[in-house]
């Protein structure tokens, strides 16, 4: 294998694989992906049906990453029909039920929930996956890394739990607290890392200022997020680092495929897509072509999860990669400035299409802004947002507060190109969040 040295401070996971050259790289994805289509195409009837019905049974002749292209793209309605007709697990699963030892549910805020097994050997790819987002991050044995996070069916950070304690790190759960407790925890425990939602990192140190309490001023020296997009949008990293006084590193994953993504220290450089676990497609989402620019949907294929395998995974996250070489060294290839949306999160405002993560993105910039929600509903048949600001007008003067909710709107249309309604509501009237945000609100009447 080749390997490109990098800085002595730079950390890494597997510094040798983190850096192969593009030709080892690829030699190494195929060689993983022959073995993972002769297994799943002897025993996975899911795949062996689709392959079939698709004319492309005899996997044997897929030889390179360009054959690969040969294989249907696989959707979650897919999975969804699957285990609606063959519940409850579908016919998703390579090997027999009795050999897995993982359950997991889609926390269903794209559609209806899945359920999802992972074997033994499947569950220790998924915290491989997770060191390389620790490695990246620096998290050290030495660290005490947190999880606020109520461990549900849901994945969330189950993964990352299990892989911090197999790192050799203490582990520290806050399921079943309120957030004073998670607090009060994370300092006693001197706790280093913060793992969660960035909505929620948000939310913890807007509760430690009510307590008198400066985030900055913890031992929390390191943040990392996954489940939303956030820690990837500029003013929102911008603020999780001022408010903990740590380095934020964003990732990205999904229950179906897998710890896919991660920030290394070459910030705002977007997030490497792990190219030893996956194969990375990018897209267009209109015609599921190959997208020429880098520029579109998101596809993954993982190597190293044969139990309950994606291949050729729609996604539904937008990207632009970037492969460029980055500075820490790592020959991965990027996703310029992290997750952009998801496709089925845009919304079209008279003939204007606006993401979320735009918005967030203004909005973070105001610090007196706690929260926010994107209220969409149609007015003459064409659609329209208003976006609810909450802010404290005890704490920051009603004018403060009322030229605050201009200025975002002046931002939003100078940026986005569109004039939107934005008005101002009382701390504490929008909903927190400790898993997936949910700050798109479709209604009948704006209210």
């Amino acid at each position: 294998m080749s390997a490109r040295a990098a800085p002595p401070e730079v950390p890494f996971f597997d510094h040798e694989v983190e850096t192969l050259d593009r030709a080892a790289l690829e030699q190494l994805q195929v060689e993983r992906l022959c073995s993972l289509l002769a297994e799943v195409s002897a025993k996975n009837s899911f795949y062996q049906r689709k392959w079939s019905d698709a004319g492309t049974s005899d996997v044997r002749s897929i030889r390179t990453l360009d054959d690969l292209g040969r294989l249907p793209l696989t959707t979650k309605q897919e999975l969804v029909d699957d285990q609606a007709a063959r519940p409850p697990y579908g016919s998703i699963l390579t090997y027999p039920a009795e050999r897995y030892t993982r359950f997991h549910m889609t926390s269903g805020t794209t559609g209806s929930p899945l359920r999802w097994l992972d074997t033994a050997e499947s569950w220790d790819w998924w915290t491989r996956c997770w060191r390389f987002v620790y490695g990246a991050a620096g998290v050290r044995v030495e660290d005490r890394v947190f999880f606020p996070f109520s461990f549900g069916p849901f994945i969330g950070f189950w993964a990352g739990f299990d892989a911090a304690t197999r790192l050799g790190a203490l582990a520290i759960p806050g399921g079943g607290q309120d957030s004073v407790l998670r607090l009060r925890n994370l300092i006693e425990t001197g706790a280093t890392v913060l793992v969660c939602t960035p909505s929620y990192a948000l939310r913890l140190a807007q509760v430690a200022r009510e307590q008198g309490i400066d985030p900055a001023a913890t031992s929390v020296r390191t943040t990392i997020h996954a489940g939303e997009p956030g820690a990837n949008i500029p003013a929102t990293k911008r603020r999780l680092e001022e408010s903990w006084g740590a380095k934020c590193f964003d990732h990205c994953g999904m229950t179906e495929a897998g710890a896919f993504g991660f920030e290394c220290i070459a910030q705002p450089g977007g997030a490497h897509f792990n190219e030893s676990e996956f194969i990375v497609e990018v897209i267009d989402p209109m015609t599921g072509t190959p997208a020429a620019d880098g520029h579109g949907e998101l596809v993954v294929t993982n190597l190293g999860r044969w139990g309950s395998p994606a291949i050729r995974y729609r996604t539904g996250d937008l990207v632009r990669l970037n492969r460029a070489a980055c500075v820490c060294g790592r020959t991965f290839v990027r996703a310029e400035g992290g997750i952009m949306g998801r496709v089925d999160d845009m919304l079209i405002v008279r003939g204007v299409n606006v993401f979320p993560s735009v918005i967030e993105d203004i909005v973070r910039r105001y610090p007196m802004v706690d929260e926010f929600r994107i209220e969409v509903a149609k007015r003459h048949e064409m659609q329209e947002i208003r976006i609810v600001l909450e802010m404290d007008e005890a704490a920051h003067g009603r004018e403060v507060c009322h030229r605050t909710v201009t200025a975002v709107s002046d931002d939003i249309r100078h940026t986005v190109g569109l004039r939107v309604e934005t008005a101002a509501v009382a701390a504490g009237t929008l909903p927190r969040f400790e898993l997936k945000a949910r700050r798109i609100v479709h209604t009948d009447v704006l209210s």
